[in-house]
């Protein structure tokens, strides 16, 4: 069994584009959707989203900040085994400019078509408490 410290899983999730993003929603049910996240993980225990201010996940976030994240890497060339990441954090949203453009890449426009300065645009940062991660055989849980 290998234990892997919170740098290695980072490096590991690095090539890994969409989490699914699970709130809690108003009629006390769990939704998930998937969310880009354009590899913007320099994993410290905090990732980041772009989304929109209308979105039924930003109300869900204001109500109840405690949101879960699931990373599922491609399978292993040669028989590496696949990665799993299973990350459960608080939320925050961020509307201030400064911080959206350092998070910004060209990919995420398509999404939004006046960058980040698009009426309404929300970054969302969870800030991760506790990483489970699961690669084959090995398993290992970080607290943040």
């Amino acid at each position: 069994m290998t234990t892997l410290t919170l740098e290695q899983v980072a490096e590991k999730m690095a090539e890994i584009d969409f989490a699914m993003l699970s709130t809690r929603a108003q009629n006390g049910n769990i939704a998930v959707r998937p969310m880009s996240n354009n590899r913007d993980v320099r994993f410290d225990g905090d990732s980041y989203y772009f989304t929109s201010e209308e979105t039924h996940m930003v109300k869900e976030i204001k109500a109840d900040a405690k949101v879960g994240l699931s990373f599922t890497g491609a399978p292993g060339a040669g028989g590496k085994p696949q990665l799993f990441v299973a990350v459960e954090g608080n939320a925050e949203l961020i509307r201030e400019k400064p911080a959206m453009k350092e998070h910004w890449n060209e990919d995420i426009a398509k999404w939004f078509s006046d960058g980040f300065a698009t009426p309404g645009i929300v970054l969302i940062k969870v800030s991760a408490e506790r990483v489970h991660y699961w690669l084959g055989e090995d398993d290992g849980e970080i607290v943040l």
